[in-house]
């Protein structure tokens, strides 16, 4: 429930874009804003969800009898995968490209899905289907241009790349240290010394600079850090939760309440801040992604989880329910619309609503279809 939450929230800010006078607490703040919009706590909710997903992920193929090797180049495949397709989302993203873009859009799309298609078992062609995919891929990545004639690159890896690397790093971190999971915190403490050594501080001043740690976390692709703030944070509340056994809302109430103080600290040297990453903004986000849980926890306990049923798809289907948007972004770059003033305020949010749900019945129908995305 909480990855399918975060993921319809994720499909719904993403449509803003269509939308004119969308109030500024649902949007995106700008770099040196001091706050934070609805639409800044998706992107590290999601993250966070990530997190959650790993100790239940590895420990389940542990379960099965799988090695610990053969669950390293699962962790690698999966981090590949994302890779991949968060740096061909990014370069349709960042940059003006040459050539048609809705065809280019469309293709690395039918792509994806053919190399990371949910094939049954006993599906034959199912090989042939990737490796076609997998060389229309590298095609498209080889014949990519800019109108100055830049190629295809990496940039900042975009929104799914920044996931496998957060993702690498926890997995990893808990295969190594499933047995030692104290030493988790100290990893997330590490993280967050990190962020505020290279963030600017109010004043643009930064209270360390550049250091070994800092160097480390860059050389992990983890940036600042803040993206391995929140996936770790995921991780350890879904360690945590295993070895309470009673007064579970109470105590994971409490843990937010702690996350938000240490957020009100770090604020009074840090802005909060998406863009840049901040510590405030990590705790902050933190906070409230244990209250949720906790409360969705609360919920299923109690058996109050039908709400949920018409949003399954973005908890099953998660990826599946992310990529559907391009194929309208490719039916936007072949019409060019002109967006009308009628889609405005909440009028025009509440367009991005219905979208939403349109988004939902299709990844419903295509799983039905025996169509979904799994890395």
């Amino acid at each position: 429930m909480f990855r399918g939450l975060t993921m319809v929230l994720m499909v719904f800010v993403n449509d803003f874009w269509t939308v004119f006078d969308v109030s500024h607490w649902l949007e995106h703040f700008a770099t040196m804003e001091d706050g934070m919009g609805l639409s800044d706590l998706i992107y590290p909710m999601f993250l966070f969800a990530v997190g959650m997903s790993i100790p239940y992920a590895i420990d389940r193929r542990f379960e099965k009898g799988l090695s610990a090797e053969s669950t390293l180049g699962h962790i690698l495949s999966r981090t590949f995968a994302l890779i991949v397709m968060g740096s061909f989302i990014c370069n349709q993203e960042s940059r003006e490209m040459a050539g048609c873009r809705w065809l280019w859009v469309l293709l690395f799309v039918i792509g994806f899905f053919l190399v990371w298609n949910q094939y049954k078992a006993d599906f034959r062609p199912a090989k042939w289907l990737k490796a076609a995919g997998a060389v229309l891929l590298l095609g498209l990545a080889i014949c990519y241009r800019t109108p100055d004639g830049e190629h295809f690159e990496a940039l900042w890896w975009g929104i799914l790349g920044q996931i496998g690397w957060a993702y690498l790093f926890c997995a990893i971190g808990y295969l190594l240290c499933r047995n030692r999971q104290w030493i988790l915190p100290i990893i997330w403490l590490l993280l967050c010394l990190v962020n505020i050594s290279v963030v600017p501080m109010r004043g643009g001043e930064c209270l360390i600079g550049p250091n070994f740690l800092a160097d480390l976390a860059d050389a992990a692709n983890l940036g600042s850090g803040h993206i391995g703030i929140m996936a770790l944070g995921g991780m350890m509340l879904i360690l945590a939760e295993r070895r309470i056994t009673k007064a579970k809302a109470g105590i994971g109430f409490g843990a937010a309440a702690v996350l938000a103080v240490l957020g009100m600290a770090a604020h009074q040297g840090w802005i909060i801040s998406k863009n840049l990453g901040t510590l405030p903004w990590c705790l902050f986000v933190s906070a409230i992604s244990v209250a949720l849980y906790t409360v969705l926890r609360m919920l299923e306990k109690r058996g109050w989880t039908g709400w949920f049923k018409p949003l399954q798809p973005a908890g099953t289907a998660t990826l599946t329910v992310y990529m559907i948007p391009y194929l309208f972004i490719v039916l936007w770059l072949i019409a060019s619309p002109t967006i009308p003033a009628w889609r405005a305020g909440w009028t025009g949010v509440g367009m991005c609503a219905l979208y939403t749900g349109v988004v939902l019945c299709i990844a419903w129908i295509l799983t039905k279809l025996g169509i979904k995305l799994k890395v």
